[in-house]
């Protein structure tokens, strides 16, 4: 389904974040009839400019009524920043000290973007919201399915795995037939002022930040023990909550590993093996060591967008980050639990994040990785 066979001179609001995506998305509405409504979400405060130190907030916005005013159309803020603070940011820092590397992104997306979005412009009697994703829907029958977006670089499909049916069906994304190249070129073409502007990176609305500096501000240090493959004590960490299955461990992470030798001290790279909470022990190995690769993951809060879990295919592709590979797969259920298997072992596999599906392009939903 052509996602702009709707309606003509429907309202929409859209989520504006001052960034090329939404406004070239702003653009393309506009020229297909729509009457748009700009809206920024204020969802954190406390990330500064280092330069000025204002808030980072307030100069995203700044981008987007340039955007709005160029192209004449109304905008407004929205002040989520209360529920985003309680219902994603405190998760963030519970499921860290459990042990569990979770996924912010998904969690915004899912309980504050979409949902408080939608509520915003029923409020205002608009029907319809859309968003600067790289990501596609398709209507088939009475089903929306979500379907990868057409520049694979950029899929953001993956953060969306848990929009329902009803998010799927008042939602628009201008941008999922292009590529990131072709944005940039309308908005040079338009002469937006932020054709050039980075994209974001980090943790949704945060931004960038030392992932360690930031959870030591309500997770407090704990000096623990890090063994090798074979139990043998190499180093000391500061706390298993800090650390994320598969990352590197060095003297740049704050962590050096003890060698014993000098052909030691020639090894491969170290990393996170595994993590355990309760005796505040990290597991690390050597790159390439058989500790560090995983096959079989079992899933937990499994969510399927547009089918029940009885028509779930067999065979799939799955994804356990944003544009990582899609792995051919395939799926079980086992003892009451879905369990996916891979076709290769791969390294990174956390407790905590998501594991994707997909048949073609289509995103079947997912769940969390559980161990």
């Amino acid at each position: 389904m052509n996602i702009f066979k709707r309606k003509p001179k429907e309202k929409i609001l859209l989520a504006m974040s001052g960034g090329v995506d939404s406004s070239v998305a702003a653009l393309l509405l506009k020229k297909k009839g729509y009457h748009v409504y700009g809206a920024f979400m204020k969802n954190w405060s406390d990330t500064k400019n280092k330069l000025t130190g204002e808030c980072a907030w307030v100069e995203e916005r700044n981008n987007a009524i340039k955007i709005a005013t160029k192209l004449e159309i109304p905008f407004v803020t929205l002040d989520f920043e209360k529920e985003y603070k309680s219902l994603v940011v405190d998760e963030m820092f519970k499921k860290y000290k459990m042990g569990i590397t979770p996924n912010p992104d998904i969690d915004c997306n899912e309980k504050i973007k979409f949902p408080l979005l939608i509520k915003a412009a029923k409020n205002a009697g608009i029907n319809l919201i859309a968003t600067g994703h790289y990501a596609r829907i398709k209507k088939k029958g009475n089903k929306y399915e979500l379907h990868r977006g057409k520049d694979e670089s950029k899929d953001q499909s993956y953060f969306l795995y848990r929009q329902s049916q009803v998010d799927l069906s008042k939602t628009v994304f201008p941008i999922g037939d292009l590529t990131k190249k072709k944005v940039r070129e309308i908005a040079k073409k338009n002469k937006f002022q932020n054709a050039d502007k980075k994209g974001t990176v980090g943790i949704c609305f945060i931004g960038k930040v030392n992932l360690k500096e930031f959870l030591s501000k309500k997770i407090k240090p704990k000096k623990g023990k890090v063994l090798d493959p074979e139990g043998n004590l190499i180093g000391e960490h500061d706390g298993v909550y800090y650390y994320t299955i598969g990352q590197r461990l060095g003297p740049r992470y704050g962590f050096e590993v003890k060698r014993e030798s000098e052909n030691q001290a020639k090894m491969k790279k170290w990393y996170v093996a595994k993590k355990d909470i309760k005796t505040n022990t990290l597991t690390a190995a050597p790159e390439g060591d058989p500790i560090l690769y995983r096959k079989e993951i079992f899933v937990k809060d499994l969510h399927l967008i547009d089918i029940n879990k009885k028509v779930l295919p067999k065979k799939v592709f799955s994804r356990i980050r944003q544009v990582g590979e899609l792995i051919p797969s395939k799926i079980e259920n086992k003892n009451g639990k879905l369990k996916v298997t891979l076709n290769e072992a791969i390294t990174g596999v956390s407790e905590g994040q998501a594991i994707v599906l997909y048949a073609g392009t289509k995103c079947l939903g997912g769940g969390v990785i559980s161990f």
